[in-house]
């Protein structure tokens, strides 16, 4: 598991926590919050995380909505880019550049997204070292308990250099 430090302002103090990817986000992103998002897995070659059932997101049909779909896959793909560029951080800022989605089955019940970085990290450090600004694919697929893929989501992604 990746560990990202971090500081924190108490009422005290600076101090510093270390956390895991999955955990800073779900801290730090509303919408990770708001959805209950689980990170179950966060490493540099790949990330999972889940959308529990909740009625409250719901769609016409009984099944997750399809903006909280693509909220769990845009997550999963962050947690990846933050869990393999995060020391990279000091000198580039990440965003996403373009996402597309397709929906293929009916979800219903727990999803889970499972994020790939699609171009290895040593290629996209060199390019922003050579002053480039990166981009890279994250691929992104769906999926319900049962393992039937219900989307695939693709995130392009870049590394803003901070001057």
């Amino acid at each position: 598991m990746v560990k990202v430090y971090y500081s924190r302002v108490t009422s005290d103090a600076m101090s510093a926590d270390q956390m895991s990817v999955g955990e800073m986000l779900a801290a730090t992103v509303p919408m990770a919050r708001t959805l209950k998002l689980e990170f179950l897995e966060t490493t540099p070659e790949r990330a999972v995380v889940r959308l529990p059932d909740q009625a409250d997101y719901h769609n016409h049909l009984g099944g997750p909505h399809a903006g909280a779909m693509f909220t769990l896959a845009e997550s999963a793909s962050g947690a990846i880019v933050i869990a393999a560029f995060g020391d990279q951080m000091g000198r580039a800022v990440p965003l996403a550049v373009k996402a597309e989605i397709g929906y293929k089955k009916l979800a219903m019940g727990v999803v889970t997204a499972t994020a790939t970085l699609g171009r290895p990290i040593a290629d996209v450090v060199a390019e922003l070292d050579a002053g480039e600004r990166p981009e890279f694919p994250v691929a992104i697929e769906i999926a319900r308990e049962d393992g039937a893929v219900t989307g695939e989501m693709t995130v392009v992604w870049t590394l803003r250099p901070n001057s």
